[in-house]
């Protein structure tokens, strides 16, 4: 597991700045799926947590609803980045294979398009960490690649060196590792098929 995990680390650190300044778009396209998330844990006086927060471009989307939202990413770079462009949040260091956070305290996790990086056979196991910090009732919704391939990238993000695999999914397939996690499928209408709801 340390050498998978190391090689995303290594390549978000490297890739920290230019992908904060690449990627800034999309807000178009989630704002239902983050009004969605927001309207379900309303009132929870708990956190949200973004996993794979990245430079903490979703961080804010979430915070602008009024959530209390916590940032966590596996790459140090981007907590740098995410701390310096949103001083206002909060952000820490982590891994959705081993959180640290309590049993139970979380109203909603968002892993939006961070699970594509684990191995496959590593998926139920960040299913089960988002499961166990999620107060019951809690959401969790999902972003990923849509498709079964997987692929090998070497560079991004203005062609700097990057050693990460990318593995799309299908739904059927994610929802079968959640079920099995023990959440339950929500069904909204509103949520583009490359995005998945589920309720503890």
């Amino acid at each position: 597991m340390t050498d998978f995990l190391d090689n995303i680390r290594t390549s978000y650190d490297t890739v920290a700045v230019s992908y904060a300044e690449l990627v800034v778009d999309g807000a178009d396209w989630e704002n239902e799926a983050f009004d969605l998330l927001a309207k379900l844990v309303a009132g929870s006086g708990r956190t949200v947590l973004d996993v794979g927060c990245g430079p903490g471009r979703t961080t804010g989307l979430l915070a602008e609803r009024g959530l209390r939202v916590t940032g966590i990413d596996l790459s140090p770079g981007m907590i740098e980045v995410a701390r310096r462009d949103h001083p206002d949040l909060n952000f820490r260091v982590g891994s959705m294979t081993a959180l640290d956070v309590a049993d139970g305290s979380a109203s909603g996790v968002v892993s939006w398009w961070s699970i594509i990086h684990l191995p496959r056979d590593v998926v139920p196991q960040a299913f089960a960490e988002f499961y166990r910090v999620l107060a019951p009732g809690g959401v969790l919704l999902l972003g990923f690649h849509v498709g079964s391939e997987s692929s090998h990238k070497t560079s991004g993000y203005g062609g700097h060196p990057m050693n990460i695999h990318v593995h799309r999914w299908t739904a059927p397939a994610l929802t079968e590792l959640a079920v099995a996690a023990g959440f339950a499928p929500y069904v909204a209408t509103e949520i583009p098929h490359d995005r998945l709801l589920f309720q503890k």
